[in-house]
């Protein structure tokens, strides 16, 4: 009997430490699950600050001014005033073509207006001396008449020889080569010694203005109300110039025109900006990335622009709570620029979102927000896993 009782116990025991043992085997995984790891993430926050609107396009710079140094008069040069690339200013002498032959023929025509003159001043003094005789009856009336008319051919003969001697002197002044514009020289044509001619087809030199000048870019059609209600308040628009890298501000400018038709091939309309381009970072020809200032919101929404991410369900943020998890929230976006998104809806001012690790994210995942060094670390692996092929 006391064996029995003993055999029960045992299986007791042996019944009870198995269940504890089951017991503790199923409840490991959710003790496991319940201390899973935090991912760690770079963060940021929603910031409040006026953010310029831009409409964004692309143009070609163009010199206001483009002109072929050409030669009046066919003749030597003798001199060459500049050097390729120069800048020049109107009137600056560029080129010197040789002025013996002109100043010669000037010469010559100042001469015969000289013996000109002479005759016509003897022929006065005749004709005033012929009047006093013919009053005293001493001098017939025809020889007056004669005397008058000699007096009329010397005197339109001295109109002539002024006209010629006015000619040759614009002739020996189109020896002077100067520039009809201010800007810079381009690549010379002729070199000194050579005849030039009023026909040669590339003249001397081109001078192109530079400062200022202008910047004609495109935008969608779908743009023009909104610019014709901000020019309606009469203040000019301004225009940023940028390189196509869209890294280097290239010169500010302001809104000159808008073409008065509408390209049908393209759906886009032309504009036109005038930039002072002191700093010559402008050049004719070039093609740049033009940025129109529409208007600047006020308190606007702004994130780095890796918190921005897309998703089939379109738009959407990583919004870190107060207890370090994480919620996906829909976004709007109204422009991204200099690194720099502007939310439109979706978020609130200084909010924590995800800048970087997105990619280990699930909604309700918690985090850990990396700083300083580690935090720096983490979007540098981040850029090289994007941009590995």
């Amino acid at each position: 009997m006391r064996l029995r009782h003993s055999l029960v116990a045992i299986v007791a025991i042996a019944i009870v430490g198995g269940g504890a043992f089951a017991v503790t085997r199923r409840s490991a995984p959710a003790a496991r699950e319940a201390v899973a790891p935090a991912v760690p993430v770079v963060a940021g926050k929603v910031t409040s600050q006026d953010v310029p609107i831009y409409l964004r396009g692309i143009g070609t710079v163009i010199a206001y001014n483009t002109d072929i140094v050409r030669s009046q008069i066919q003749g030597q040069l003798t001199k060459i005033a500049f050097t390729e690339g120069q800048e020049v200013h109107a009137g600056d002498l560029l080129a010197q073509i040789d002025p013996r032959p002109y100043q010669s023929q000037l010469d010559q025509v100042t001469a015969a207006r000289d013996r000109d003159q002479a005759q016509l001043t003897n022929s006065l003094a005749n004709l005033d001396r012929y009047t006093q005789l013919e009053g005293k009856g001493y001098a017939t009336p025809q020889l007056l008449d004669t005397q008058k008319a000699q007096v009329a051919q010397l005197q339109n003969a001295v109109k002539s020889d002024d006209a010629l001697i006015e000619q040759a002197q614009v002739q020996l002044e189109y020896t002077r080569l100067t520039s009809p514009i201010s800007g810079i020289t381009g690549v010379r044509q002729v070199d000194v010694g050579n005849i030039i001619h009023p026909t040669d087809p590339n003249g001397l030199v081109v001078v192109t203005q530079i400062e200022p000048i202008s910047l004609i870019f495109t935008l969608p059609e779908t743009d023009l109300p909104q610019i014709q209600q901000q020019m309606a308040n009469h203040k000019p628009l301004t225009v940023l110039a940028y390189s196509q890298d869209d890294k280097i501000e290239l010169d500010q400018g302001k809104v000159d025109l808008i073409n008065n038709e509408i390209l049908q091939t393209t759906g886009a309309v032309q504009i036109k900006a005038e930039f002072p381009n002191t700093a010559h970072r402008l050049w004719p020809g070039e093609l740049v990335n033009a940025r129109l200032l529409l208007e600047t919101r006020r308190n606007g929404l702004t994130v780095p622009v890796g918190v921005v991410q897309q998703g089939q369900q379109g738009v959407y943020a990583y919004v870190i709570k107060p207890d370090n998890s994480v919620e996906k929230r829909n976004i709007t976006v109204a422009q991204i620029s200099n690194g720099q998104a502007l939310i439109d809806s979706g978020l609130a001012a200084n909010e924590q979102v995800v800048v970087d690790g997105q990619n280990k994210l699930q909604p309700g995942s918690r985090v850990t927000v990396l700083h300083g060094k580690a935090a720096d670390e983490a979007a540098a692996q981040s850029a090289e896993q994007i941009n590995i092929p």
